[in-house]
């Protein structure tokens, strides 16, 4: 029973806090089912972030500001957490962080030497499709290696929530898909102007190898299994892909070894899921900084007020501005610095979200 199991000597539901409210989304919705899986925390999420780095604006982007190669760990953590208060956080929290990082976006901008235009992080459409491969990964990686897909009813809820949780970014929650058709379409409307640039493959490569998932203090014995565990994540999200992403990668696998992988991970997923104490020792290893705000949902732990509201209803109430319209000096600020004055944009934004997000060393 998670009321009595215990974590270092103590009953687990008395180590984290209860949440202030239900959030966006709240126990009983789609979002909470999916996302708590425990295909979220590794393969859902290196899915998403190697297929982002298929538009080209969005791979500058990532080149630019250096932080996955340089810090992968720290921008593991900082995402994740990130990601885990949109889906499961109070909606003070949530709306917080979603303002947040508008002014940490702000600075990622620039020039993408593979099309020649500038890139934005804060431009709708880069942000709709940073936000479609998540949800849409997330939910696959569920089907894939988890339970299986949801019923007709639940995944309609599934993209209603995900059209809720654009709210948070400066997408029009109008251009986000519906329905499964709709995501289908979507992603074959992007299909032309996706380009698997020398400079994708290399980072998608990286990513691949996944050992950033374990803390990065380990003792050095450990990383043969890092490693072994890192490449094992990587094969399982190349087998997501669809062929034509795998081609343009340049990656290649056995339908055998797909249909092996699935019938291990499948297992070995849902053994994790069937205990939620043991699921979160597992989180609480590999994703230390986020733990607390995914604890409440796995573990059942009521919130201590039963409020639930959308994005646009927080932001109201906390006095924060759209994200589509949020500070726009300083995104005003940051254009100049870098492509009147050729100067390093501000990191005003990043110091800030620390607090929020987790620090970046």
């Amino acid at each position: 029973m998670v009321g009595v199991a215990r974590i270092f000597g103590r009953p687990v539901a008395q180590q984290y806090a209860p949440a202030a409210d239900e959030g966006f989304f709240g126990p009983g919705s789609a979002t909470w089912k999916v996302w708590s899986y425990p295909t979220s925390m590794a393969v859902g999420f290196v899915r998403a972030v190697t297929i982002e780095q298929l538009n080209p604006h969005l791979n500058a982007a990532v080149e630019a500001t250096g932080d996955v190669r340089e810090r992968t760990r720290t921008r593991y953590e900082r995402t994740m957490r990130y990601f885990a208060l949109i889906a499961f956080g109070d909606t003070a929290s949530a709306a917080k962080v979603a303002d947040v990082l508008v002014k940490v976006h702000s600075k990622v901008i620039g020039t993408d030497p593979v099309t020649g235009g500038r890139y934005d992080a804060n431009d709708p459409a880069a942000q709709l499709w940073i936000h479609m491969t998540a949800w849409h990964s997330i939910l696959y990686c569920y089907e894939v290696y988890g339970p299986g897909g949801l019923s007709d009813a639940e995944e309609r809820r599934y993209w209603a929530e995900c059209a809720r949780a654009a709210e948070c970014q400066t997408i029009d929650p109008v251009d986000v898909p519906r329905s499964r058709a709709e995501v289908v379409d979507y992603f074959a409307a992007w299909r032309p102007r996706l380009a698997a640039s020398e400079a994708a493959q290399s980072m998608t490569a990286y990513i691949l190898r996944s050992d950033f998932i374990f803390p990065a203090a380990l003792p050095w014995w450990t990383k043969p299994v890092r490693t072994v565990v890192g490449r094992l994540v990587g094969r399982a999200v190349i087998a997501t892909y669809p062929r034509y992403q795998r081609k343009m990668f340049g990656l290649r696998q056995s339908a055998a070894e797909q249909v092996l992988l699935r019938f291990a991970l499948r297992r070995l997923f849902a053994f994790l899921a069937r205990d939620p104490v043991r699921h979160i020792r597992v989180a609480r290893f590999f994703i230390p900084d986020t733990v607390s705000v995914l604890a409440p949902a796995i573990l059942g732990i009521e919130a201590r007020t039963p409020v639930m509201m959308t994005p646009r209803e927080a932001q109201a109430r906390y006095g924060f501005d759209r994200p589509a319209l949020a500070h726009p000096d300083l995104r005003r600020e940051q254009e100049q610095r870098v492509f009147e004055r050729g100067l390093a944009p501000s990191e005003e934004g990043l110091v800030e979200s620390e607090r929020y997000i987790g620090g970046r060393e």
